[in-house]
């Protein structure tokens, strides 16, 4: 992707606008500097051609003397120009991680089906670094470093304009070459970084997958597939910094060629008697600070190769749009909610579908058994209800209102899901519960938590509220974290819950425990529970059996559970789990 001086312009503008204060003082700062630079200079000339002709003691220690408190000023410049640009570097590029972040966050199931949160990992974080110099240096140092070039260049018409013209012919030669060269790496960088994220993307789910791969000896597989991918990101890394290295290294054989041109034009003048011998010394040290702009500017193209590498996977990130697209017209009310399928089909991308014109309605406070075969789309009703995906045809509703008139937003904060799987960060035990809503008063988690029977674990942990869960929890059994999910779900206080086979992992006495649990999660809202036990279904008021995505049999659990016709009564003589497996 070619990166354009507007989507530089945007970048820059976004991200710094917000530190204006902060970059002004760092250009006043880099002012300072290069008049500092300038400066020293022309105090050597005054002190070599003083002592040269006798000047008197006093005013070679005065030149001394000043020459080391600029010496010293320009270090402590340099100093500050360099924590205040890292200072707006970081501060920029951890604005955009969290953007990134956002972004990532309300695209659709879709994109992270096909992206590994590792390969999103580097590029929210890795590509994104290499935007530090850009944000905090590159327009401020590319526009003090021509200055401090243009200042050079009249220093030496100062001394005599034949030097003047000689040194900027050099100058411009010199540009020309190494803005030739600065763009030969730019290329593989890009392939530098995609295969740093591919990397990244093959660890995070070898790792997340270590039980499986130990125990199925898949370990040497695992090691040479890391091998290849660091083998490719070897090659393409060392591709792209020889070639980058290719402009550095011009730099300093131009200006070894530069040196020996200032200095044959200093040794031809002053033989003629032109100029002093200081003056040659501060042709030399000119011709030493002229290197550093032009170095500069080098560098910071090099530098600019690598961010185009990183700006352009960025915006070709930030350019990926959800397919859930908001129309928000219509708000929901507090309280149980009814839920409407009509007529509903589904599929996932370049699938065929898995849901099949399937109508269904639940009253507002109503409980509704779905059960089916593993594949039959239990699990995609939920991800419909959430809408994280579309409808292909038909319509879903929750209080006669269409999904997609409703906010995202405030869709999700009426409905919650609770499955087998519960997520635990790495955060105290208030924030896991409140998901880091610090208006939430302790009093009432507190309450919620006494509810559900988890007083006594809370007892046990050392700072209460405050103790740190990490993943995999803090002396927590799976009905305690189960329960854990559940109050989370009563401080939410939604609407509809939905429960996910949310015990098919535990044993028949800790599966009593949560029902009761359960019973009181329910009341006063609306459940849907999918199922693999029948215990889980016995205090539901209606039942869905789905089977390839249809509607095999629906109706009232009592009437169901007594036609020794219907399906669900079949289950219930054969047993539910082995009926279902």
């Amino acid at each position: 992707m070619k990166i354009t001086v507007r989507q530089y312009e945007h970048l820059l503008r976004a991200y710094l606008r917000p530190q204006r204060l902060r970059v002004v003082v760092l250009i006043a700062i880099v002012l300072a500097n290069i008049g500092l630079s300038l400066a020293n200079p022309q105090l050597l000339k005054v002190f070599i051609d003083s002592a040269t002709t006798g000047g008197a003691m006093t005013t070679l220690m005065g030149t001394g003397i000043l020459f080391m408190a600029i010496a010293i000023g320009g270090q402590l410049t340099t100093v500050a120009e360099t924590y205040l640009a890292e200072n707006i570097g970081l501060t920029a590029t951890n604005q955009m991680r969290a953007d990134l972040t956002t972004h990532c966050l309300t695209l659709d199931p879709t994109f992270h089906n096909a992206h590994t949160p590792g390969e999103l990992i580097e590029r929210v974080d890795g590509d994104v670094a290499l935007l530090g110099n850009f944000f905090s240096r590159f327009v401020v140092q590319i526009g003090a470093n021509l200055l401090l070039l243009a200042g050079v260049l009249i220093m030496f018409f100062r001394v005599d304009w034949r030097v003047g013209v000689v040194m900027t012919v050099f100058t411009a030669a010199a540009f020309f070459i190494l803005l030739r060269l600065s763009n030969i790496a730019g290329a593989r960088w890009a392939t530098a970084r995609q295969a740093s994220a591919e990397m990244f993307g093959f660890l995070e789910e070898r790792l997340a997958g270590t039980e499986d791969i130990r125990a199925n000896g898949a370990v040497a597989y695992v090691m040479r597939r890391l091998a290849e991918h660091s083998r490719e990101l070897l090659r393409t890394t060392l591709a792209s910094t020889a070639l980058g290295i290719t402009t550095w290294g011009s730099t300093l054989f131009l200006f070894a060629i530069g040196s020996v041109v200032s200095l044959t034009l200093g040794v031809l003048l002053y033989s003629s008697g032109e100029i002093t011998l200081g003056t040659i010394f501060l042709l030399y040290t000119y011709m030493n600070l002229l290197n550093r702009p032009v170095e500069m500017i080098s560098r910071q193209m090099q530098d600019l190769q690598q961010a185009n590498a990183g700006i352009a996977r960025i915006q070709q990130l930030l350019q990926t749009h959800s397919a859930i697209v908001e129309r928000p017209s219509r708000t929901l009310p507090a309280g149980m909610l009814s839920v409407d399928f009509q007529d509903v089909v589904f599929g996932y991308e370049d699938q065929e579908p898995v849901v099949h014109h399937l109508s269904f309605h639940v009253e507002p406070g109503g409980r509704l058994g779905l059960l089916g075969r593993t594949g039959s789309g239990k699990t995609t009703l939920t991800r419909l209800l959430f809408r994280l995906y579309d409808p292909l045809e038909g319509i879903v509703r929750l209080n006669d209102v269409d999904l997609r008139d409703l906010p995202l937003a405030d869709l999700r904060r009426h409905v919650a899901l609770v499955t087998q799987d519960i997520q635990l960060f790495n955060a105290s035990v208030r924030d896991n519960l409140s998901f880091f809503d610090r208006s939430m008063a302790d009093n009432r988690i507190l309450e919620v938590l006494n509810e559900l029977d988890l007083q006594t674990w809370l007892n046990r942990l050392p700072q209460g509220l405050d103790t740190r869960l990490e993943p995999g929890g803090h002396g927590l059994s799976a009905g305690e974290a189960q329960l854990l999910a559940f109050a989370r779900v009563y401080l939410k206080d939604p609407g509809l819950v939905i429960l996910d086979e949310a015990s098919s992992r535990l044993d028949p006495a800790t599966e009593h425990r949560l029902q009761q649990a359960v019973d009181r999660l329910l009341a006063g809202r609306t459940g849907i529970i999918i199922a693999h036990r029948l215990s889980t279904v016995q205090h539901v008021d209606h039942i869905l059996i789905l089977e390839q995505g249809q509607c095999r049999e629906s109706g009232s659990r009592e009437q169901l559970a007594t036609d020794p016709q219907s399906a669900f009564a079949q289950l219930l003589r054969t047993g539910l789990e082995e009926a279902l497996a």
